[in-house]
């Protein structure tokens, strides 16, 4: 009697621990991506998010294609006591029908992988799933992006640009998009510029704005032109530099020094220069 009873604890002892073996919990820090939720039942053993980095997204046989921008990685798998496992094709499937119920494309396939893209809401995102016959899959999603500039260059950088080509961009100041306001994260570069007038007290600068070509030739012309605007007001304002030592120009779209037909182009021809009068 004392065996059976044993015997009968060890049992729903087992029955109550097995729906806790399949239960694995996701890697801390780790979820969906917002594009795609994962097949049923199935957990995240790693994921990794760099808000900026590159990869090789294949569009042809041994043709990869860089992209860069917000990198998201997750490796899904199945639970442990999951009897029948998907295919292979049942996942890239799987994950191919979903981005193309949202309107993305296959861009290329072989027998473990799938490379697929997506325009939406004016974000280009490119989305890699490889699966094997264990079940578990992976998938990378990169949001294509521009990188933020975090760093700007110092004030005896742009002296020696000056004055060995008579100007330069200033990387490090932004405008939200369509508008002329300087934001905060500006007054780094800004401060770097008004060292170097104030290192060089008979320098005079044009301060030119450059824009993209979206959008009409007009708008795109006064943008640019108040844009450098703001520059100049911020120098005299916020540094006491001699109003008459700066001329605000706006080029628009007319100097452009890379192609307006990628995103990276845009994002390069959208400047502010420091010319030397």
């Amino acid at each position: 009697m004392k065996k059976t009873s044993f015997v009968l604890l060890l049992i729903s002892g087992l029955i109550a621990v097995a729906p806790c073996l399949a239960e694995q919990k996701d890697a801390a820090n780790c979820k969906d991506h917002p594009l795609l939720t994962r097949l049923p039942d199935y957990w995240i053993e790693a994921c990794t998010l760099k808000q900026f980095d590159a990869y090789g997204f294949m569009v042809g046989k041994g043709k990869p294609v860089q992209v860069e921008g917000l990198f998201t990685n997750i490796r899904y798998r199945p639970p442990a006591n999951l009897t029948t496992k998907p295919s292979t094709l049942q996942v890239l499937r799987n994950v191919e029908n979903a981005v193309k119920q949202v309107g993305g494309t296959l861009v290329a396939t072989d027998s473990s992988k799938e490379t697929l893209k997506l325009t939406k809401d004016g974000k280009e995102l490119w989305i890699e799933v490889w699966a094997d016959y264990t079940g578990k899959y992976i998938l990378t999603i990169v949001e294509k992006a521009a990188m933020a500039q975090q760093l700007a260059a110092n004030a005896d950088a742009f002296s020696n640009s000056l004055k060995t080509t008579g100007h330069i961009a200033v990387e490090g100041i932004y405008f939200d998009t369509a508008k002329s306001e300087l934001k905060p994260e500006s007054s780094a570069a800004i401060t770097e510029v008004a060292k170097l007038l104030k290192g060089e007290a008979s320098l005079k600068l044009y301060v030119v704005g450059h824009t993209d070509n979206a959008g009409a030739l007009e708008g795109n012309m006064k943008l640019s032109q108040d844009r450098a605007q703001s520059v100049v007001q911020a120098l005299v304002k916020s540094h006491g530099i001699e109003a008459a030592r700066l001329k605000a120009y706006g080029s628009g779209p007319y100097s452009p020094v890379a192609s307006n037909d990628t995103e990276e182009g845009r994002a390069k021809n959208r400047r502010v220069e420091l010319v030397k009068q």
